[in-house]
């Protein structure tokens, strides 16, 4: 279980909303003790996205940050679409609908 896909629907009233973004997330052989690293498929703009990757950056995401031991990909999955919802974040322009890392 090293390799997970994820999907995220973007949150309403957003510029991310009626969108889909697909991820990618691979767990190391530390996991659960350490995070995952995340990937968004789909492009994004986000704050904690790498604009050239699609890699979340650990630093700037909070959950991957502060990682516990206790958090799911459900945790991740939901906690990325929280960081779209937010002021600072939800007009962001995005790029084109369907394009890809």
């Amino acid at each position: 279980m090293t390799y997970w896909n994820g999907t995220i629907l973007g949150p309403p009233h957003s510029n991310h909303a009626n969108r889909i973004y697909s991820l990618s997330i691979e767990c190391g052989p530390n996991y659960p003790d350490e995070p995952p690293k995340i990937k968004f498929i789909s492009r994004v703009n986000l704050p904690c996205v790498d604009v050239n990757t699609g890699e979340v950056k650990p630093t700037e995401f909070h959950t991957l940050r502060d990682w516990k031991r206790s958090y799911t990909m459900e945790t991740i999955l939901l906690e990325l679409r929280k960081e779209m919802a937010l002021p600072a974040n939800k007009k962001l322009g995005q790029p084109k609908e369907g394009t890809t890392f």
